[in-house]
């Protein structure tokens, strides 16, 4: 009866903090616990009076404000004073740009899934699935890539005559001012479709609808400044750039050397207040054939002209035109032999009337913030667009390769070798458009996705990088002849093109996904450091101490859900579907906790030094990675009605991205600075041990199956996937051949046969081994003919180019 009542005992405490009860209830069902016990007179004495003891004190401690902050809060206050990592008001303004979405449920350790599920599905609308159809399909025909990249190094002037005419370049600007007025679902899917015919086509049409001034004035723009140029560039008569990144900032964009003075100058002949500015960019896209040019520059006003009372403004944000007396542009970068617009621009001593900083005279220091809100929707938009594209491409083109190309007289998609890349490359693809719906969703939603945005960046372009690796895998030689027939040679130069722009990836992954995403999701953390940078006093001590313990509390929670969902390996848990993903919606929020108790230990034993450790914040910011991830996964599965069809690519992409997440972990525990709490924390998280493992070889078998196949299932998951009717195109060839396979294959199987008995020779080549089946009548004629066809067009598929000795001309 006394270990009943112990159990008892235990099972209120813990199962009270498992839910999060406030401290008053906690303390009130303790104590008539406590007190039914000591009526019961079944438990030891001793034991009773040291349960009382810890009772008293922690009640005491938790219900006391006075002596709670006398003996914790201010000791406290003062340790975390010492060890609270300073913050800039450039990191600051980003830590706050944006806003929070899914995942800050998933940092909360129980996200709300029914939440989830029930965000609305994005959907094209009929005006935009038109245009797709039509305008971006007429585009799509217009461009050769191998001409665009090795004769032209530029569009054409009747593509970019027909961007403009078409108002590729307003596609978000609203309809008031001459734009299309699309949604940030339809930009995703045009760059998409785009992309999988010509990368640089995609990149000049997708930079004026994301970062740069056209996005910037929608959201900060005066009133004159939309009415004078939305419809300019909604037309195309004004081609946009914006100008950010310098040599000596690099990704450090906080740090331009870029500036501004507020002086009075000359303009038109009459002397104004202006800015006489100063700049040196270089990376800029289109600024090579721009007119209108956005600059990030730090502005200065020594002689307070503004009336801001302080020199140092900060980074401001305004449009200059190409044609402005003293703007340098024209050159050329040339990235990674990709053929769209990019180049540096300068300036020196560039006198600018006031009025053209974006937003007015009342933006003026406000840039940063400015652009890590429009930046977070850049990051939503175009680089996962093109990613995705990538892999479409990978997915379609490579699954049909390994299916019709033979060796050692069988299908390579036979191996298993081959048979584990396609796997990758079919799991990545399925994860790379769950993730580009999920995330532009948000964008639709009126969302400023800051964290969703970053780990949509990151990943998408790692995994991209990844399926471009595996298939130049499995087309081998094929991939590696650069000409019009090498269909990836593209892709694997643009790749780390996307990596790199908008915020390095190794900048990504170490500092922003965590470092942002733990300061903005976290429910208290932001509100202390707040508090702790405003000067000391009653009132800061008393918020302080409210704060600080509901923080002990939400990490007591997080313990305590951590240890009991790994005791129980997450069965116990809610989900809110039935059937075969319901283990999974419990895994995820078994893993939520796990990493909102793991960020709360690292943060407060590590405290300034959490900043320096760049590994520990990027192995966290992997875990909330791929609890974004998978939960892209799950709606995506849910928002296509959960076809039976897509059921193992979900169970491959939710067991991956659980797979990397015990890794994240692995990897954090082992290396964590205090040893000894590594080990007690990994304890706590996994009693059991290693409790996630990598998709199984059956899973990767059943997931190729439905790559390699014509199937409505492999038409959805590469829609938009632009697919050329010029019989010459090698993607359309490639779709000719795998379309006929079926057909073929049993005169194919029985021609084989022939081979093996020996009635035709096996060491004869292919056209005197048809010409004997005709003459054998292995086959008849009609037969033969079909197998000759076939093999005709095969031939043409698996061939490469061939050049002239220097180069110069394709010769087949």
């Amino acid at each position: 009866m006394a270990v009943f009542d112990v159990v008892i005992l235990l099972f209120v405490v813990f199962g009270l903090a498992y839910i999060r009860v406030p401290i008053i209830l906690w303390t009130g069902f303790i104590g008539v616990v406590l007190v039914l016990i000591s009526l019961s007179g079944t438990l030891f004495f001793p034991f009773l009076a040291l349960f009382w003891i810890l009772f008293l004190a922690v009640a005491a401690f938790a219900n006391l404000k006075q002596l709670r902050q006398k003996y914790f809060t201010i000791p406290l206050i003062e340790k975390l004073q010492k060890q609270m990592p300073s913050i800039s008001e450039t990191e600051r303004e980003a830590i706050e740009a944006g806003n929070v979405w899914w995942e800050k449920d998933l940092f909360s350790g129980r996200p709300h899934w029914k939440k989830l599920l029930s965000m609305p599905s994005p959907k094209l609308s009929e005006e935009e699935q038109h245009f797709i159809d039509n305008q971006v399909e007429t585009l799509c025909h217009m461009l050769n890539d191998w001409e665009i990249l090795n004769n032209n190094h530029n569009l054409p002037d009747d593509v970019w005559q027909y961007l403009k005419n078409e108002k590729f370049f307003g596609l978000v600007i609203p309809k008031e001012y001459g734009g299309r007025g699309f949604s940030a679902l339809a930009h995703s899917t045009m760059v998409v479709k785009i992309a999988t015919r010509s990368i640089s086509a995609a990149v000049n049409t997708m930079v004026p609808n994301s970062l740069g001034p056209g996005e910037l004035l929608l959201h900060y723009g005066t009133d004159e400044q939309k009415k004078y140029y939305l419809p300019r560039l909604a037309r195309g008569d004004d081609i946009p750039c914006f100008a950010l990144t310098s040599p000596e900032a690099g990704s450090d964009a906080g740090s331009i050397i870029d500036k501004g003075i507020v002086c009075r100058g000359q303009y038109e002949g009459k002397e104004i207040l202006g800015i006489r500015l100063t700049w040196d960019k270089r990376y800029i896209t289109l600024a090579p054939v721009a007119t209108v040019l956005g600059i990030a520059f730090r502005l200065y006003d020594p002689d307070n002209f503004l009336n801001k009372g302080k020199e140092d403004l900060g980074i401001t944000l305004c449009l200059v035109p190409t044609s402005h007396p003293g703007v340098e542009i024209g050159n050329r970068h040339y990235p990674l032999h990709l053929a769209f617009m990019n180049g540096p621009t300068r300036g020196k001593d560039v006198f600018i009337p006031i009025e053209w900083i974006i937003g007015g005279v009342s933006n003026a220091g406000q840039g940063w913030k400015m652009l890590m809100e429009c930046l977070s929707i850049g990051r939503s938009i175009s680089l996962p667009a093109l990613s995705t594209a990538c892999a479409k491409l990978a997915f379609r083109m490579t699954g049909a390769y390994a299916q019709i190309r033979r060796q050692f007289n069988t299908e390579i998609a036979n191996f298993e070798g081959v048979e584990e890349a396609l796997g990758n490359i079919a799991g990545l693809t399925y994860l790379t458009e769950s993730c580009r719906l999920f995330t532009v969703g948000a964008v639709d939603q009126n969302v400023k996705p800051s964290i969703a945005s970053a780990i949509a960046k990151y990943h998408m372009t790692e995994m991209a990088r990844k399926v471009i690796m595996h298939a130049m895998d499995v087309h081998a030689g094929h991939s590696i002849q650069i000409g019009p027939r090498n269909i990836l040679a593209t892709a694997h130069m643009a790749i780390p093109v996307s990596i790199t722009v908008e915020g390095a990836n190794i900048l990504t992954r170490n500092l922003i996904i965590f470092g942002q995403g733990a300061i903005r999701c976290h429910p208290y953390l932001l509100q202390e450091i707040k508090l702790f940078s405003k000067p000391d006093s009653d009132e800061k001590m008393r918020s302080l101490d409210r704060i600080l313990i509901s923080h002990v509390g939400y990490l007591i929670s997080n313990m305590v859900r951590t240890f009991w969902r790994g005791l129980t390996a997450g069965t116990l848990i809610f989900s809110p579907v039935r059937g075969p993903t319901a283990r999974y919606y419990r895994q995820l929020s078994r893993m939520s906790s796990v990493l909102a108790f793991l960020s709360d230990v690292s943060i407060l034993s590590l405290g300034g030094s959490l900043k320096r450790k760049e590994r520990i914040s990027a192995r966290l910011g992997d875990i909330l990675s791929q609890l974004y991830l998978a939960s892209a996964v799950l709606k995506y599965f849910k928002d296509n009605d959960q076809p039976t069809s897509d059921l193992n690519y979900v169970r491959w992409c939710i067991e991956m991205s659980l797979y990397k997440m015990q890794v994240a972990c692995n990897e954090l525990l082992q290396n964590f600075p205090i040893k000894w709490m590594g080990k007690i924390l990994h304890w706590i998280a996994f009693p059991y041990g290693t409790s996630y493992y990598k998709p199984n070889d059956d899973l990767h078998h059943k997931i190729v199956g439905t790559m390699i196949n014509p199937s409505q299932f492999r038409d959805r998951l590469t829609d938009f996937c632009f697919i050329s009717k010029d019989p010459n195109d090698p993607v359309r060839r490639l779709e000719v051949v795998l379309e006929q396979r079926e057909e073929i294959e049993p005169l194919w199987n029985k021609f084989q046969e022939a081979i093996r008995k020996g009635i035709l020779s096996r060491h004869a080549s292919f056209a005197e081994q048809i010409d004997a089946a005709d003459k054998l009548g292995v086959l008849n004629n009609a037969e033969t003919r079909a197998l000759r066809d076939f093999n005709s067009i095969l031939k043409e598929v698996i061939k490469v180019n061939e050049f002239n000795f220097d180069l110069s001309a394709v010769i087949c």
